[in-house]
């Protein structure tokens, strides 16, 4: 008969606790995390201003080896750990606003990833498996470049091989066909580190099927790399155009570059009036058009009559048209509008392009009367940018040119809407003052030079403070400005009519493998329930 006054065992004391469970569980999973946040760092410096693309495809490999055997909540645990670090440094120069911000959204984009990396572990498991991988990146991407709130386009796989052997596919299927070759490429490459492995830490299983499987994953890898090599990049013309990029600069950089009212302006209509006695001396030639950068006009010249004095005086002076950026009140008072405007010296203004994809949070609030009480410095910005409803495709003179502003470069459907509606060179106004010297300007220009070969288009980029440059149709960056300097830049550049095959497929290819991918995840998961229950089944008769 039991002792009633024995203690009695807790059961629960027995068992390890919660924390102890935790910090195992951590304690195991270190080494991997940080071999991911390592290769999440090495993606981020495939991108500019460093620009080592090969990593890009060795960050997919590393990315992908270590989601091998893993279940699904240890692989979503490795996308993030892989992400955030990638984003973190890919995105930096968002410190110039805040370093919360940066955290922030290095957090959100990382997201993506632990979702793409959880559907990648059952795929990981089937036959044909590198392909499927490198459809799901295509399935990440294209998630996260349209949600939420128009999506944010950074850390593609195309804009880190943007003069890699893999950029020329861009003409055959844009950029997402360029994210689908280099993930390809990692992935191939994974399977034959994988069957390397298997020969030298398997003594006894070193078979001809091993050998052959490391050998087609290297000359597959290979091979996709080198595919691009064989793309014709068109780069003959219809014509051409002589143009001049005015960068005025600013006072100074950072989030208050403006400085006083009307000193950016003043900056564009001096440097814009020397180019004018230039020509009038003999100095250079005179150009066809002038192109000036976004918010090249500080203040609202329809609202403002010095400012509208002042342009119509440089534009006179050149005697050309010119294209201005700047800020245009309405269409109510809430609003204002990011407008491109082309300003004849005989008539004034006349056509316009209003940016069509705000950027949210730097120009636009959403739910402004809800986070504006959690978020104070949203403040900052008064009032929202409305979005514009048309291409911005503009008769600056002689020439048929499409006005993307800013960020919209990084935006597939806007540059190649821009192109099919009969854009024969892009032009796009930026102003990066803001996020001088933080790496963010050759991010951008990495993107122009795709936008570039996709489309087939010469592509000539005007900021206030820099890198203005001139990008040649196969993506060769012919003129470049420094930084916060003021320049002006003379140039031919070529004016196309034809139109790439990314042009005429548009957004199919994306859409293609990003389909392919959910597929094929749906499928592992499927194939692996339906021979658990096999398994199962075949135990329980045993």
């Amino acid at each position: 008969m039991p002792d009633p006054g024995a203690a009695r065992e807790d059961p629960a004391a027995a068992r390890p606790s919660r924390r102890r469970r935790f910090a195992a569980t951590a304690r195991r999973a270190a080494p991997s995390s940080a071999v991911a946040a390592g290769a999440g760092l090495a993606m981020a410096a495939a991108f500019p201003p460093y620009g080592v693309w090969p990593l890009s495809v060795a960050s997919v490999a590393a990315l992908t080896l270590l989601l091998r055997g893993r279940t699904v909540r240890q692989g979503a645990w490795l996308g993030f750990a892989f992400a955030f670090p990638f984003f973190l440094w890919l995105i930096v120069w968002l410190r110039s606003v805040t370093w919360l911000a940066v955290v922030v959204l290095a957090a959100v984009e990382a997201v993506y990833f632990v979702l793409m990396a959880a559907m990648t572990v059952p795929v990981l498991r089937r036959r044909a498996w590198p392909l499927w991988c490198a459809c799901l990146w295509v399935t990440q991407e294209l998630v996260r470049d349209r949600l939420p709130f128009g999506g944010f386009s950074w850390g593609r796989l195309a804009f880190a091989n943007t003069s890699s052997p893999f950029t020329p596919l861009a003409a055959l299927g844009g950029a997402p066909l360029v994210s689908f070759a280099v993930a390809l490429s990692g992935t191939l490459l994974a399977a034959a580190v994988l069957a390397a492995a298997r020969l030298a830490w398997r003594p006894g299983g070193r078979s001809a099927r091993a050998v052959l499987v490391g050998a087609a994953g290297l000359v597959l890898s290979a091979a996709v790399l080198c595919a691009g090599l064989f793309v014709p990049v068109r780069t003959d013309a219809a014509g051409h155009v002589r143009i001049a990029v005015v960068q005025g600069n600013v006072q100074q950089p950072g989030m208050h570059f403006l400085g006083r009212p009307m000193k950016i302006l003043d900056n564009h209509v001096q440097a814009t009036l020397k180019l004018a006695a230039d020509i009038k001396a003999g100095k250079v030639a005179k150009p066809d058009l002038v192109l000036w950068p976004e918010n090249s006009s500080d203040l609202d010249p329809f609202t403002y009559p010095q400012a509208y004095a002042k342009i119509t005086e440089a534009v006179q002076a050149v005697g050309v048209p010119v294209l201005v950026g700047t800020l245009v009140d309405g269409p109510d008072q809430d609003h204002v509008m990011n407008e491109g405007i082309v300003w004849d010296p005989l008539s004034g203004p006349g056509a316009q392009y209003t940016k069509q994809h705000p950027v949210p949070f730097g120009e636009y609030v959403p739910f402004r009367e809800e986070l504006t009480k959690v978020v104070p410095m949203l403040d900052e910005i008064p009032r929202d940018f409305y979005p514009g409803d048309h291409t911005g495709v503009l008769q600056i003179g002689p020439a048929r040119l499409g006005d993307v502003i800013c960020f919209e470069v990084a935006y597939d459907g806007i540059v190649r809407d821009t192109v099919n509606a009969g854009a024969r060179a892009i032009v796009v106004q930026t102003n990066n003052a803001t996020y001088g010297r933080t790496g963010e300007p050759e991010q951008q220009l990495a993107m122009s030079r795709l936008r570039a070969v996709e489309h087939g288009r010469a592509v000539v980029i005007a900021a206030t403070s820099g890198i203005s440059a001139v990008v040649a149709p196969d993506g060769k960056v012919e003129q470049r400005t420094k930084e916060f300097t003021q320049a002006v830049l003379s140039a031919d550049i070529p004016l196309r009519d034809g139109k790439t095959l990314a042009d005429r497929v548009g957004a199919a290819p994306e859409w293609t493998l990003a389909m392919v991918g959910l597929l094929s995840c749906a499928a592992a998961v499927a194939i692996g329930r339906i021979e658990r229950t096999r398994t199962a089944k075949g135990r329980s008769q045993q």
